[in-house]
């Protein structure tokens, strides 16, 4: 399940690029309604295990407040065809074309999801340094890592 470099590049920076995206909607949010503390510190986090100084955090979260008529529609639409999939796995009617039918809605929408993201990607990356752009390669490296290392131990057990 090992991606070459340059997926693993862009998929890191996109998922920093999500994060660093729910980051600045959450901050534009009074404290009771962001989304989670936990979530906002690990945002923290990974803006400073990228050292990213404050212009950096500034110009990101213009870059994705720019977007966000655009991104906001995609991420429901995505989040709407997961329930929508898994409705049609628990129907009592359920058939192979219903679930198919329904999964292929979630790969419509995760796909214009990903197109996006491209697009954000280029955008973001040149804000960053080539030292945060590796590190950011790096840590999407070690996530990719811990989950292959844990579906190799899940897998094992399924079953028993």
């Amino acid at each position: 399940m090992k991606t070459n470099t340059i997926f693993s590049l862009l998929a890191a920076g996109l998922i920093a690029g999500g994060l660093i995206a729910t980051q600045a909607f959450a901050a534009d949010k009074p404290a009771s309604t962001a989304d989670s503390p936990m979530q906002g510190r690990l945002l923290q986090r990974l803006a400073d295990k990228l050292n990213l100084t404050a212009d950096q955090r500034s110009q990101i979260k213009e870059v994705i407040a720019g977007e966000k008529d655009t991104l906001v529609p995609l991420a429901t639409a995505v989040h709407d065809a997961r329930k929508g999939l898994r409705t049609a796995i628990r129907a009592g009617d359920a058939t192979e074309a219903s679930v198919r039918a329904a999964a292929a809605k979630v790969a419509a929408a995760e796909a214009d999801l990903a197109v996006e993201r491209m697009k954000l990607y280029g955008k973001i990356a040149p804000i960053l340094t080539d030292a945060q752009r590796r590190q950011l390669a790096d840590l999407q490296q070690r996530a990719d890592d811990f989950a292959d290392n844990a579906i190799a131990r899940i897998g094992p057990g399924l079953g028993n």
